[in-house]
């Protein structure tokens, strides 16, 4: 550990790191020839690529330990960038360049990808339709795949079982009640429902699935935004990614970055729809779902399957250069279906449905305007409802749900689904989300401040879960 943290801090030289990890594989890699594969520690590739081309290139101990390159001098390029390229590609890695002349070395990341390569593959999928009805079956390819690679094709039977509902607590203009949804057996969703007082026939309703940030579905953002919906007429289900949340009561965190997740994640979205259709109250032309960052993925994938969701608004989260960075958003082969599609063309299947991008400045959203939206509006557009899809564009913010972001949305959802804008304005016409009480996190549990109200027939441990979908660990 004391060598590790002398590299990191640059106490010992790059050269003696060369020396240190290399040890006598360094004196069998100055024999260059076919028989060894021409072969070198990467370390000293690295130094020597540092040299030739007077760049810095940053990494860590851990990360060049063991690993060699094949043909290691064959792989140099007349510029730096190539040579990288060449000699990191075979190794599953690559560097981000975080600014001229210093690079810093990073594992492959599948969902990431250069900004024009991402253009560029949406373009070539714009290929494959020039009208409503080429699209219309592109979709029809598309959708059943996705079902198939979700391993929810056919859907596993629903329990038969009741709602887990808590007491309800009444605030200003609205009220709170913590739901549990089985979704397998001994498996729940976990929620709080915001709901309007005093509401007036059918009841539109908001699924707010909530992203990674810290604090989940509890943060005062989340309650804030849910509270305002609610206040606005609708209701607001505000609900946990999967092994997130109360869902921790049986699974652990390490479980979310398990590609299944996104398979329980979309289960769990479609459960929450169908007790939802069933409510007597809930007007079934007004559902629509809205979440940010991962849950804004999840958005894009609920509105691309299921037709029951009438509206869309991911916030911080569409882009064709990025495919969500988390197993929940691209663990299962979502993107492989029709061929290969991204998060973009699965937007589109969102159409002629409103849907609202909201971007940024500081995330992979940050060239939404230039090129992913143009290509919504043109889908869009096939349906003659090309103002139907919007985005709200904040270069100047970052990854967040930050007030701005909730702005956004508060007027979509108003011009939409016809909600109540001046219950939540002040009289100068601005929002007032003052009027929201933030709950203690232990209020927004259902099954007790210790999960002492768990059922007894939970199902615990991801091995146990995987058992119910017996392709997931093969």
């Amino acid at each position: 550990m004391r060598l590790y943290r002398l590299i990191t801090q640059g106490i010992i030289p790059a050269i003696l790191i060369t020396l240190i990890l290399s040890g006598s594989d360094l004196l069998f890699a100055q024999t260059q020839n076919t028989d060894n594969l021409y072969k070198k520690p990467l370390v000293e590739v690295l130094n020597e690529i540092q040299t030739r081309f007077k760049v810095q290139i940053k990494y860590s101990a851990p990360q060049v330990k063991d690993k060699w390159v094949n043909y290691a001098e064959w792989r140099f390029r007349a510029n730096v960038d190539e040579t990288l390229a060449n000699v990191l590609t075979p190794l599953d890695m690559k560097v981000n360049k975080e600014k001229p002349g210093v690079y810093k070395l990073k594992e492959y990341e599948y969902y990431r990808w250069e900004v024009q390569d991402g253009w560029n593959y949406l373009d070539t999928l714009a290929t494959k339709y020039h009208d409503k009805a080429s699209w219309e079956k592109r979709k029809a390819e598309i959708k059943p795949e996705l079902y198939q690679a979700l391993m929810l094709s056919p859907l596993p039977a629903k329990p038969v079982a009741k709602p887990i509902i808590t007491s309800k607590r009444t605030f200003d203009g609205y009220s709170v009640e913590n739901i549990a949804l089985e979704i397998l057996p001994g498996v729940w969703i976990n929620g709080s429902l915001y709901k309007p007082l005093n509401a007036k026939g059918k009841i539109p309703v908001v699924l707010s699935p909530d992203g990674h940030w810290e604090k989940q579905r509890y943060r005062p953002d989340c309650q804030i935004r849910c509270a305002t919906i609610a206040r606005m007429g609708a209701m607001a289900f505000s609900y946990d990614l999967f092994a997130w949340g109360e869902s921790m009561l049986q699974f652990k965190y390490e479980d979310h970055r398990r590609s299944l997740a996104q398979t329980i994640q979309t289960l769990g979205g479609i459960r929450i729809l169908d007790y939802f259709t069933s409510l007597k109250e809930t007007d079934t032309t007004r559902i629509g779902i809205s979440g940010g960052s991962g849950a804004g993925s999840h958005c894009i994938l609920m509105t691309a399957i299921d037709n029951r969701i009438k509206l869309s608004a991911p916030v911080v989260a569409m882009s064709s250069y990025f495919y969500g960075g988390c197993p929940c958003e691209s663990g299962m082969p979502i993107h492989q279906c029709g061929g290969g599609t991204d998060n973009v063309e699965l937007a589109a299947m969102a159409a002629p449905r409103p849907q609202l991008l909201v971007s940024d400045g500081g995330d992979w959203t940050a060239h939404t305007p230039q090129h992913d939206f143009p290509y919504l509006q043109k889908m869009y557009g096939y349906y003659g409802v090309k103002d139907q899809v919007e985005n709200v564009h904040l270069p100047d913010e970052k990854h967040d749900f930050g007030v701005n972001k909730r702005i956004a949305l508060y007027d979509f959802l108003i011009k939409n689904f016809k909600l109540n804008g001046t219950a939540v304005k002040d009289k100068s016409g601005k929002y007032d989300e003052t009027k929201v009480t933030i709950e203690k996190e232990n209020a927004l549990y259902v099954f007790g401040d210790k999960g002492e109200k768990l059922p007894k027939h939970a199902l615990m441990g991801f091995e146990n879960l995987e058992k119910l979908f017996p392709g997931a660990s093969k």
